[in-house]
């Protein structure tokens, strides 16, 4: 018996009932699991004023280790594939509360969350820590996305985190 990658799962913040991405601004974990493969499915399409000001915005998520038994060791949070277009990028930090503690809410997603460090987190070699998930056990992730001024319009804008740890079986 292992943990398999569909034991992992992404979750929104914004209390339990929030299901809207934009929403997802810290405080307590959502019961909406974020859906990967829908384009904007955390930041909404940036428009052209905003394309053209630049910005950069804030999400917070979750990260759930949703097997029954056993813990997910050593587990990291990296990004795997940054943003398609060359005029925006992300950063990652894991949330200070630590595991199965609220996240801190953030007024707007124009409000970085207190405290906070964010890292490039480039690939599993600078992944962050985010320690040994026991059955059940959630932790914080906010995503810090930054779009240069005067930016190209780029429809299709993707970002792809990755995580990785390590099962001992039962």
């Amino acid at each position: 018996m292992a943990i398999v990658a569909g034991d992992l799962k992404i979750y929104l913040s914004g209390g339990t009932s929030n299901s809207d991405p934009d929403a997802s601004l810290g405080g307590d974990i959502s019961t909406t699991e974020l859906v990967d493969n829908t384009l904007h499915n955390l930041f909404a399409k940036v428009g052209a004023a905003e394309a053209l000001a630049g910005s950069v915005k804030y999400r917070g998520i979750y990260i759930k280790n949703t097997h029954g038994t056993l813990a997910y060791e050593d587990a990291i949070a990296y990004i795997s594939t940054q943003t398609t277009s060359t005029d925006t990028s992300a950063k990652i930090s894991v949330a200070d509360e630590g595991q199965d503690a609220s996240m801190q809410a953030i007024v707007d997603e124009d409000t970085a969350p207190s405290g906070e460090v964010f890292s490039t987190a480039d690939g599993t070699a600078n992944g962050l820590a985010l320690g040994n998930l026991a059955a059940g056990s959630y932790i914080g992730l906010w995503i810090e996305r930054t779009v240069d001024a005067s930016a190209t319009a780029f429809g299709s804008d993707t970002l792809t985190i990755g995580i990785r740890g390590e099962t001992t079986d039962e």
